[in-house]
């Protein structure tokens, strides 16, 4: 048996850093099973850095379970959560479509993005046997909303809706959360404001665990890789050894440094 959402949220109480990396296919996921990494995402972001769209949008939900089943061919430790993309659970019906296809494509877990308004929705996945992770903060598929990729949580009331979101999908069923792009302050706030983990990108060193993007952590990425990302390739000479130094900077709490987190 891997890693399973019983054991990461023994490393939560256990204050055992979360360590979780995206991927797109099974050579790199391979890779990640000798690394001993806990999560893999198969996220939406591969539409930006794999197929060169300038947003995460145009991401269909057969195109992240073709990629879902590449990578779960790749490995068999890692707990996979796969990212529902844009349009794909407007309705209950169409996210619990959508989310027992990605869980028979060889997802442990389904992502969703948004707060409050999404309560309902992973009330009902919940309540038909689908774990659900939760994104909050920046919102990537929301881009078009905000018209940036800016930080979340500089204000009170921002940073109070943050946690009330939080608060609300830990109490709808969210069996984990991702934050991004917040204030380390805030991103501990949340932590500690609920009892599931929390898996920070660019929300400070205070979370239970970190998400990066594979491709940005090896420096391969279109354009410059972002703030609170960092070139684990620079010092090392394998794919294999950038990743096992991404696992001991989280698990030692090193990663994310003050440069790679916001006040």
């Amino acid at each position: 048996m891997g890693m399973t959402i019983s054991k990461l949220h023994k490393m939560m109480t256990d204050q055992d850093s979360i360590t979780m990396l995206t991927c797109t296919d099974a050579s790199f996921a391979n890779i990640m099973e000798k690394t001993g990494l806990d999560c893999i995402l198969i996220g939406d972001s591969l539409g930006m850095v794999f197929q060169g769209h300038k947003t995460t949008i145009p991401v269909t939900i057969e195109e992240i379970a073709y990629h879902l089943k590449c990578v779960s061919r790749g490995c068999e430790n890692p707990f996979i959560v796969a990212d529902l993309p844009y349009g794909t659970y407007n309705t209950l019906d169409d996210a619990n479509h959508n989310s027992c296809f990605l869980m028979q494509e060889g997802a442990h877990m389904v992502k969703l993005e948004g707060g409050l308004e999404y309560c309902p929705t992973v009330e009902f996945l919940s309540s038909k046997g689908i774990p659900v992770c939760a994104h909050i903060g920046l919102t990537p598929q929301s881009f078009h909303m905000t018209g940036s990729y800016k930080i979340q949580g500089r204000s009170e009331e921002q940073i109070k809706t943050l946690i009330n979101d939080a608060k609300a999908l830990e109490e709808s069923g969210a069996l984990m959360i991702v934050l991004e792009l917040m204030p380390t302050n805030v991103g501990e706030q949340i932590t500690e404001a609920i009892s599931i983990p929390t898996i920070g990108i660019g929300a400070g060193n205070k979370c239970n665990g970190q998400v990066l993007n594979l491709y940005d952590m090896l420096n391969i990425t279109m354009g410059s890789i972002p703030k609170f990302a960092k070139n684990y390739l620079a010092n090392e000479n394998s794919v294999e050894k950038a990743i096992s130094e991404y696992i001991a900077e989280v698990k030692s709490k090193i990663f994310p440094g003050a440069e790679h987190s916001f006040d």
